[in-house]
């Protein structure tokens, strides 16, 4: 199975916050899970904000080395779009679950916006680990 992870996942791992950073950790050292660059995008505007720009710049080339890190298209944008007209979440949320649909995949998070129980793409709740 693809696995798709988003910015609550990663900005986990960075954090090494509990179970859900080493779920990730571990997932990380199996497989090349797909991330979308919003997504990655996101991870940045945190991380800069928190601790600067060199070394948000610094970890995003890092992640982008252990993700397979996909620039969105014109279906990925629009089929973003339609998600987030349907189900309230951020349009950074809607790429994640865009990803997790074009790629056939579960998206790994613990964005409660994304764990929907009507949703159409599938997810695994990283704070239930």
């Amino acid at each position: 199975m693809n696995v798709v992870l988003d910015s609550w996942a990663v900005l986990r791992l960075l954090e090494d916050s509990g179970p859900a950073a080493r779920a990730v950790e571990r997932l990380l050292e199996r497989r090349h899970p797909t991330m979308s660059w919003i997504n990655l995008g996101e991870v940045f505007h945190v991380l800069r904000r928190l601790h600067g720009e060199d070394a948000a710049s610094d970890t995003v080339r890092d992640v982008r080395d252990l993700v397979d890190a996909r620039l969105p298209d014109e279906r990925l944008v629009l089929e973003a779009a339609r998600l987030k007209a349907a189900y309230p979440m951020s349009y950074a949320g809607a790429f994640a679950a865009a990803q997790a649909l074009a790629r056939d995949g579960e998206l790994w998070t613990g964005d409660p916006e994304l764990l929907l129980e009507d949703a159409t793409w599938r997810w695994k709740d990283l704070r239930s680990i």
